[in-house]
């Protein structure tokens, strides 16, 4: 048995007696399936459980590991975006949701912590979590919408089963790579002591300006940003 006819199986169990719609609406999510074990989409998970460790480097004040660390975290980055372009068979729908997810998962909790550190000012870091929050819940609104019926949690969080694939804006690359930008600057300032630099400072505002720029973007293009590969059957 392959693994879409045990996605099958398992799709019916959830259904349970109603056969005839159940056989039905298997077929229908035949195509929803796919398989989450990439290589990216392990790369994706990596950079978001080493999140919390580089947060704590940064609280406890170590520098040099934390810029190592996070030069690592860019890697990876890199590297899953790369083999998701080169190899079709890598790139799926969930990555395309779990990459942007766990960049803002990194970003959220270095930004917190550089703050901690007195490294990054606090309505800065309050303005990009706030966006970053907003744009999460819109994700998590959106796969409530498409996810077909009955919802119940464990087809919620299945990464098996893809409904929708997002398209972020252009200034929003733009300004995930200056957010980057200044956490990458603001880690390396204390090792190369520029942390009073009027750049480092007028990075602030430009980061500033990407950050709210992106989320109206979001707000303005609203639909287009998003693909939904599969809409809610009538319950």
């Amino acid at each position: 048995m392959n693994r879409s006819d045990k996605s099958h199986w398992y799709t019916f169990i959830f259904l349970g007696p109603d056969k005839k719609w159940s056989l039905l609406f298997l077929f229908n999510c035949h195509h929803l399936y796919e398989n989450p074990w990439t290589i990216p989409n392990l790369l994706c998970v990596c950079r978001i459980l080493l999140a919390p460790f580089l947060g704590h480097l940064i609280i406890q004040q170590k520098f040099h590991l934390s810029l190592a660390l996070f030069a690592l975290a860019g890697a990876t980055d890199l590297l899953d975006g790369y083999i998701a372009r080169t190899w079709p068979t890598q790139k799926s729908a969930l990555g395309s949701a779990l990459d942007p997810l766990a960049d803002k998962i990194l970003i959220s909790i270095l930004y917190v912590s550089l703050t901690y550190a007195e490294l990054i000012p606090a309505p800065l870091t309050a303005l990009v979590i706030f966006r970053d929050i907003g744009l999460i819940a819109a994700v998590f609104w959106v796969r409530y919408k498409t996810v077909p019926p009955p919802v119940t949690l464990t087809k919620f969080f299945n990464p098996c089963y893809t409904t929708a694939q997002l398209k972020p804006t252009l200034i929003s690359k733009i300004n995930t790579a200056i957010q980057l930008c200044l956490v990458a600057a603001s880690l390396a300032a204390p090792v190369f002591q520029y942390t009073d630099s009027i750049l480092l400072q007028c990075l602030w505002y430009i980061t500033a300006v990407t950050t709210t720029a992106s989320g109206y973007s979001y707000w303005h293009y609203g639909r287009k940003t998003v693909q939904v590969l599969n809409t809610r059957s009538p319950s």
